[in-house]
């Protein structure tokens, strides 16, 4: 057998990409080439086609896939681009099994096969997802257009064709894309209770941000998941069918430590780099970056990234907690938290926070008063600064490091 190609695959924005949807099958069955999905499409900017030149070259789509690449009877189907925030981005080697062992295992959650709604890129994983398990499914999704950016009323749209279609609903969205359908009402919030299931992922969900929308009546599902696990494969905080997880490096009289998943939806490693597959997949886990621990009633929470970890005066303290309590404050639409260099402490806590009214934010004094009682005096930030709206990258996450420059600045 000759080695399979790995061919760009420029995904556009909009109904365009159901397109695609053969090309997709042809990489799951294997007669077609692996696909790196990058920006595309008709209507693709400078900017877009400037990062998918970038990622072609960094993944070297020249270059044919290599030993333990791929397999036979297992083709690797796609391989996703992680975001190379921090450096080169690597590219995850997702095998035909893994991307169907998430999709039936997704479904068997939720209740069964249904009809999806595609509100997300689909050249990231949760967005891939929506297609493939459309495709499982044997339906064909319905798609948001956000080529002029996610607006409710574009939303409702796009969800009346896919609700009208008999049998269970689902789509999947960011925390981002929730709270404005929530603060905004409407036809888009009264579109989003009709669906039987709404996947949240992409980022940490805001405590106060579920229970508003599920107050609302929507069905909110949270999860967890990356590139290397074929997508989500916690869901509120339970594995799915086949998934286990374990943690790891866990510190002496401590209930936190590194989590560590398993299953059938894992990658089978990274393109070209056997170093950094050695180094997080090892016999059957998956190493990840975060930290978390298991609750009362044993459910698994996501804390955080191990690298956001605040150290400040040698007490560590998990951002999240504090974002949590901040976001639960009075006249808090959202906050992020991040350690800025601190020449007594080493690091200090920072938090941006998004008020619900701009022209009147809560006070600094009450969100600290509030951090103190709530997470401790340690987890205090040292400075508070209140934004429009936080930067974000990729589907839907907050740019830390673009957060922690600018509240270094102005502390």
């Amino acid at each position: 057998m000759s080695a399979r190609k790995l061919q760009p695959w420029p995904v556009p924005t909009g109904p365009a990409v159901l397109e695609l949807l053969g090309d997709l099958e042809r990489a799951l069955d294997g007669t077609g080439p692996a696909l790196l999905p990058v920006p595309g499409g008709r209507t693709a900017d400078s900017a877009e086609l400037a990062e998918a030149r970038r990622l072609a070259t960094a993944l070297r789509v020249d270059e044919p896939l290599g030993p333990g690449e791929d397999a036979a009877d297992d083709p690797t189907a796609v391989v996703v681009a992680t975001s190379g925030s921090t450096g080169e981005p690597k590219g995850v080697l997702l095998s035909t099994s893994a991307l169907y062992a998430s999709a039936d295992a997704t479904h068997a959650r939720l209740g069964g096969p249904g009809h999806w709604l595609l509100a997300l890129p689909a050249r990231h994983v949760a967005g891939l997802q929506v297609l493939l398990r459309s495709l499982r499914a044997g339906s064909v999704p319905g798609v948001l257009d956000a080529r002029r950016g996610f607006r409710p009323e574009t939303f409702a749209r796009a969800a009346e064709e896919v609700l009208a279609r008999p049998g269970r609903h689902y789509t999947s969205l960011v925390p981002t894309q929730l709270a404005r359908l929530v603060a905004a009402g409407g036809p888009g919030l009264a579109a989003l209770r009709e669906f039987d299931a709404v996947l949240l992922g992409g980022a940490a969900t805001p405590p106060t941000l579920r229970r508003r929308a599920e107050a609302a009546g929507v069905r909110v599902v949270t999860t967890y998941g990356m590139s290397e696990t074929a997508g989500g494969c916690v869901y509120d905080g339970v594995p799915l069918d086949g998934v286990r997880v374990r943690l790891t490096e866990r510190q002496p009289g401590s209930d936190t430590g590194r989590i560590e998943l398993s299953g059938p939806m894992l990658a089978r490693g990274y393109r070209g780099c056997p170093d950094a597959t050695a180094q997080v997949f090892r016999s059957g886990w998956f190493r990840t970056g975060d930290l978390g621990r298991r609750t009362e009633d044993g459910r698994w929470e996501v804390l955080g990234r191990t690298d956001d970890v605040i150290n400040t005066g040698g007490v560590k303290v998990a951002p999240v907690l504090v974002e949590r309590v901040l976001c639960a404050a009075s006249g808090v639409l959202e906050a992020c938290v991040v350690g800025v260099a601190d020449p007594e402490w080493g690091q200090a806590v920072a938090a941006a926070v998004v008020p619900s009214d701009p022209g009147s934010p809560p006070a600094v004094e009450e969100l600290c008063a509030a951090v103190r009682e709530g997470v401790g005096v340690a987890a205090v930030p040292k400075v508070i600064r209140f934004f429009d709206s936080l930067p974000l990258r990729g589907p839907g996450k907050v740019d830390r490091r673009q957060l922690r420059s600018l509240l270094h600045r102005s502390g």
